[in-house]
C-alpha cells in the first residue's frame, strides 16, 4: 500500500514547511519497502506506549487525556509520518516486556525513559532529546537536612520510590542504610512525602521542578547537583531501524529549528543541546 517511505514524507509537505521535512526526508530516503514505518503509515496511527504517571513528561488525566513533554514529542513524530497518535498505557515494571511483546502492543515507548547500555543491548533507543539525572524531593521544612547522599542514607530516613524503574534500582544500590518504601503509583509519591508518609523521593531533575512549583510544601535541595547524568530517549523493539532513523531525524530537526528548545521552555526544563 505504501511504496516508498520517502513518498510518505513528501505527502506531509502540505502540513509542514519544506525546511522541516527535508531533514526527515534525507534520513529515510533509503529505507526499504515493507518496514515498520510503512506499517504505521498503512495503519494511519502511531501507537505510543507511555506510563502516564510522570509529570511533566507523560501524564494521563482521569478522563484519559494525555499531556506532557514526551506526549508532544510523540505528536511531532506522528506528524512527520503523516499519521495520528494513540497512547497505550504501560508501566515501569512492565516496560521492557511490553516493548518486546509479540505481537506488539505499541510501536515505540516515550516519556521519562533513560538511555542505558542495558536497554540498548536488547532494544533500540533514539538519540537523547532531554537531559536528566537523579535527585530528590523532600519537605521544604527539611531541605537543609539533605545535602548529600550520606545525609539520606540513614535508617531513620524513609525513601519512597516507584517500582520497576531506574529510581528503585538507584535507591537499592546507593542507599543501603535508608529505609526504602516502594509505592506503586509514581504520581502519588510527592504528595505522600509532603504529607509526612515518607521523607525523601528519589526522582529526576526532569520531574522535581514541576512538583516544587506546584506544591510549596516540597523542595529539591540538590536539583543543581544531580547524583547521575543521562539522557532521555525513545524506546522501541529491535528490527525497527527504519522507525529509529525517522525518530532520530525528527529529534535532529527539532534541535536545529529551535522547536526542542521552545518545548523545554514550555515545561520549565533545562536545555543543554
Amino acid at each position: 500500500m505504501v511504496a516508498v517511505v520517502l513518498a510518505l514524507c513528501c505527502a506531509t509537505v502540505a502540513a509542514c514547511s519544506t525546511s522541516r521535512v527535508s531533514a526527515e526526508q534525507s534520513k529515510v530516503s533509503a529505507i526499504a519497502v515493507g518496514g515498520k514505518v510503512a506499517e504505521i503509515v498503512d495503519r494511519g496511527t502511531l501507537l505510543v506506549g507511555t506510563t502516564g504517571d510522570y509529570r511533566p513528561l507523560s501524564f494521563c488525566e482521569s478522563d484519559s487525556t494525555y499531556w506532557g513533554f514526551g506526549i508532544e514529542m510523540a505528536a511531532e513524530i506522528a506528524k512527520s509520518l503523516g499519521v495520528g497518535t494513540r497512547f497505550v498505557k504501560t508501566s515501569w515494571p512492565t516496560l521492557t516486556a511490553d516493548v518486546l511483546a509479540d505481537p506488539q502492543t505499541f510501536d515505540l515507548a516515550i516519556g521519562g525513559i533513560t538511555i542505558t547500555d542495558a536497554r540498548r543491548e536488547t532494544m533500540l533507543m533514539s538519540e537523547g532529546y532531554l537531559a536528566n539525572g537523579k535527585t530528590i524531593l523532600c519537605r521544604a521544612s527539611e531541605k537543609d537536612r539533605y545535602q548529600s547522599l550520606a545525609d539520606i542514607d540513614k535508617p531513620e530516613v524513609r525513601v519512597m520510590v516507584n517500582p520497576g524503574g531506574l529510581n528503585e534500582k538507584f535507591a537499592v544500590a546507593k542507599l543501603t542504610h535508608a529505609t526504602i518504601i516502594v509505592h506503586r503509583k509514581n504520581e502519588e509519591i510527592p504528595t505522600l512525602v509532603a504529607e509526612g508518609q515518607a521523607d525523601v523521593m528519589i526522582t529526576e531533575i526532569t520531574e522535581a521542578p514541576y512538583y516544587i512549583k506546584t506544591d510549596t510544601r516540597l523542595a529539591a535541595p540538590l536539583l543543581n547537583e544531580p547524583f547521575t547524568h543521562g539522557q532521555i530517549g525513545v524506546l522501541m523493539k529491535k528490527g525497527q531501524d527504519d522507525l529509529l532513523l525517522m525518530v532520530n531525524a525528527v529529534i535532529e530537526r527539532m534541535k536545529k529549528d529551535g522547536s526542542l528548545r521552545r518545548l523545554h521552555e514550555k515545561y520549565g526544563l533545562v536545555y543543554v543541546y
